[in-house]
């Protein structure tokens, strides 16, 4: 076996998820993370989408307003060139928030892990608001080490929720927001959610073709 066959062999990483709702603790979960790889000696580098422009481009922060600082990235396949061969040699450990907005999270962590001797921690959605799968976070999973589904707190009763209610009406999977336009919920108020949105919505188009109607 050559030097180079030995360095691969030597340099096997490894994937972890962090997954579930919003206001599930995620980030806060991730950030625990690199900061205690951090705090064991190895060298930590923090991601982001840059869709995510709620608390600036230059931090990774929670709800509760803990912060790290970031890179924000359209693409994780620019990482590397951005960051430069040498630097990124140096890194150990890369933790992606918001990972179900990365197109090329599967390939990203493939080859980060398997080729380049990584530590990938992703935190990211497993579904979206219709409970569907959202980005490629699920698709890691067949690839990971461990898997962590994290539940928040309905906003409605208090038991532990697992889906994330939109409160509008919008129906474009990417819409990126906070309290404003999102609750965690239970799956009796998931259902009861959807609805009483169904229902506005239908009244709502009623009421307008009415008054267009009358405008005739």
């Amino acid at each position: 076996m050559d030097h180079r066959s030995m360095a691969a062999v030597a340099a096997v990483g490894e994937i972890h998820v962090i997954t579930g709702p919003m206001f599930a603790g995620k980030t806060t979960a991730l950030l625990r993370r690199i900061q205690a790889e951090s705090a064991n000696g190895r060298t930590v580098v923090m991601i982001k989408s840059e869709k995510d422009t709620r608390y600036g481009l230059d931090s990774v922060v929670t709800h509760d307003g803990v912060k790290m600082p970031c890179w924000a990235l359209n693409e994780l396949s620019m990482f590397k060139a951005k960051l430069g061969p040498e630097a990124y040699d140096k890194i150990d450990v890369i933790g992606i928030d918001e990972a179900q907005f990365f197109k090329d999270l599967y390939d990203f962590c493939c080859n980060a892990a398997d080729q380049d001797g990584k530590t990938v921690v992703i935190a990211g959605l497993d579904g979206d608001y219709l409970r569907r799968g959202f980005g490629s976070v699920l698709d890691v999973i067949p690839l990971a080490d461990s898997v962590t589904k994290l539940t928040a707190r309905c906003e409605l009763c208090g038991k532990r929720a697992f889906f994330t209610l939109r409160k509008t009406n919008e129906t474009n999977t990417e819409l990126i927001g906070g309290a404003d336009l999102y609750m965690p919920v239970c799956r009796k108020h998931y259902v009861n959610g959807q609805v009483v949105l169904k229902t506005t919505t239908n009244v709502l188009g009623a009421a307008t073709a009415c008054l267009v109607s009358m405008d005739h």
